[in-house]
């Protein structure tokens, strides 16, 4: 059996303060089962309304709208509204930064 040695640190991971805080905040976003089925339909289903994410969920109109503003004020998610719906798309911004940082840190 081998032995851990955790008093050699092997590498340098460097976040910390306000975009510790956002790339938790984005985990926290997606960790949630509706959340992350949304980000998943908003992959394959990109620039839909609020009432084609209500299709695809079993929940009422209002809790979608919740998980909603839950993934944009993570960043996951952008919205534009046209006339009385909003059409909602992932931030590719966002998504990109994501990636830089989990990168980092494996």
């Amino acid at each position: 059996m081998s032995k851990c040695d955790c008093t050699t640190p092997c590498c340098n991971l460097s976040i910390e303060g306000p975009e510790q805080e956002r790339f938790i905040a984005m985990l926290k976003a997606a960790g949630n089962p509706i959340r992350f089925e949304i980000l998943k339909f908003l992959v394959t289903h990109p620039g839909c309304i609020t009432g084609n994410i209500v299709d695809h969920l079993p929940i009422a109109q209002a809790t979608v709208s919740q998980h909603l503003a839950v993934l944009r004020e993570a960043g996951w998610i952008e919205g534009t509204t046209e006339g009385p719906a909003t059409c909602y798309c992932l931030s590719k911004n966002a998504i990109d930064w994501f990636k830089t940082i989990v990168a980092k840190i494996f």
